[in-house]
């Protein structure tokens, strides 16, 4: 059984809080799986209603008057009992019955079991009620298998682990052995990716070809749920996800609209943009006209680059045979599409925006965040020549963006020059939001009280 960082949080979450939690993400990123082992350790009695497989359960809540109401009906759906105080209720696929979502506050108010929701977030519906019961539930997005995650799967021990991450905050170099060894599992990343079927299959079969077979078949249920939930705009919708590899292997790696239709105006396709990103399928990633905070405030609407939310996914919609010549480290294959794919999902799955700065007078650099109230500069290079990187050279050399620090991730081990830290792309893992202490701040109210 795959090891979640959601597992943790889901176990923080119950012992600290009384509301309903909402799990949220893309499909088959493992939220179902997760809750239920959860509920099956932690709660003596756990009751699933899956809104898709039991549409009559849909039909039998909506009509209900009130939480009792709710729960009397809840009980003529499950033959498991109600205990109170000791059931988790789990309310599975409920962008097929919003109304659950919205009378969540009733039955967290009524108290007497816990809930947990799940739904994906390729139902439209499901992004209009994430804000409803303000104060009565909290919504989690989940994500497939990060790096850390991934490497934890195939068995790199906690103490390997814990001194990666110690190489990374004191910036020294990793010890030879262990290096190669991670780079050849993060080859494989490229590869597996980090949608839990996925990753499983390869953990009971080391076969390459049943991994991307589950792959695929992500990828054909993504094209059925774009059929599904936008009809109107589902033939913009297959033609940009399926654009999305050729796109990035592309020389500058932007979404050109003329690819898709010569004489179409983005504002024809925005909201299909828009879908994919909300429904966690693809990762835009915003040009800023400068490099400073806050970047939102300069983020261009209309150009950006198109990622999608798995690289295991994308390898599998590349030409077959490219696995093998991926974990062969081939020098023919343009890593730069798959390494920038990587930390774009890295980056996501830690909670940073995801942005990138182009200027015709500075260069391009493949990423822009937000860390410590700094920007953060970030360069991905595949190649033996990472050292070259004049967009970036010249961005940390203006002295009106006053940025202290940058990261290139690369091949090599771990090295500092000046403010520019190299590190090896594995480590990206490892470059988290660091929490915030707490603000506290008052004002001297003497002589005016």
């Amino acid at each position: 059984m795959l090891k979640r960082k959601i597992d943790s949080y889901l176990d923080n979450f119950l012992a600290r809080s009384k509301k309903a939690l909402l799990l949220t993400g893309a499909r088959q990123t493992g939220k179902s799986f997760s809750i239920r082992q959860f509920g099956k350790t932690h709660f003596r009695h756990f009751i699933e209603i899956n809104f898709i497989n039991q549409p009559e359960a849909a039909d039998a809540l909506k009509g209900a008057k009130n939480s009792q109401d709710i729960l009397v009906r809840l009980s003529l759906l499950t033959d498991t009992p109600l205990v109170k105080g000791q059931t988790l209720v789990f309310f599975d696929e409920v962008q097929e019955c919003p109304e659950i979502v919205t009378a969540i506050k009733f039955l967290v108010d009524e108290g007497s079991y816990r809930y947990v929701m799940s739904g994906s977030l390729l139902g439209v519906e499901l992004n209009d009620l994430r804000s409803e019961p303000v104060g009565y539930m909290d919504v989690k997005e989940m994500f497939p298998l990060d790096l850390e995650e991934f490497f934890m799967a195939m068995g790199v021990s906690e103490q390997v682990m814990d001194s990666l991450k110690l190489s990374f905050d004191k910036r020294q170099p990793v010890d030879g052995f262990v290096h190669s060894k991670m780079m050849e599992l993060f080859r494989l990343y490229l590869i597996v990716g980090g949608m839990p079927a996925a990753v499983q299959k390869y953990v009971d079969t080391h076969n390459l070809q049943q991994v991307m077979a589950e792959q695929q078949a992500i990828v054909r249920l993504y094209k059925r749920d774009i059929a599904k939930y936008d009809r109107n705009h589902k033939l913009y919708l297959e033609e940009i996800f399926d654009l999305i590899p050729s796109e990035l292997n592309a020389k500058n790696k932007r979404f050109i609209l003329k690819d898709l239709n010569e004489n179409m105006k983005f504002t024809r396709y925005e909201n299909s943009f828009l879908w994919l990103k909300n429904a966690g399928v693809a990762l835009p990633t915003y040009n800023v006209e400068e490099p400073v905070v806050p970047l939102k405030l300069s983020r261009s609407r209309n150009l950006f680059k198109l990622f999608q939310n798995d690289i295991g996914l994308l390898a599998s919609q590349y030409a077959e045979g490219i696995q093998l010549r991926i974990l062969n480290d081939e020098k023919s294959i343009n890593f730069g599409a798959i390494f920038e794919n990587v930390v774009a999902q890295e980056l996501h799955a830690h909670g940073y925006d995801l942005y990138y700065f182009n200027s015709k007078k500075q260069g391009e650099l493949d990423f822009v965040i937000e860390r410590n109230g700094y920007v953060v500069p970030i360069e991905v290079k595949s190649g033996k020549d990472y050292q070259r990187h004049n967009a970036l050279s010249n961005v940390m050399e203006n002295t009106e963006y006053a940025i202290p620090q940058a990261f290139v991730f690369c091949h090599d081990n771990v090295s500092v020059s000046n403010n520019v830290c190299y590190l090896p792309i594995y480590m990206v893992a490892f470059l988290v939001r660091e929490m915030m202490d707490d603000i506290l701040y008052s004002v001297d109210m003497s002589g005016i009280q």
